[in-house]
């Protein structure tokens, strides 16, 4: 995706840049709360 897009459309491989930069900095908190869930249900 991220290097096949930016040869055919700049614009938009822009704009998933944004988005997935995001999600990358994001999903280790999101892996945290989800084995704090699961810890949580196991008690």
């Amino acid at each position: 995706m991220t290097e096949r897009l930016p040869s055919l459309n700049k614009h938009l491989a822009q704009e998933v840049k944004v988005i997935l930069d995001e999600n990358k900095a994001e999903r280790h908190l999101r892996g945290g709360e989800a084995t704090r869930r699961k810890y949580k249900e196991i008690i």
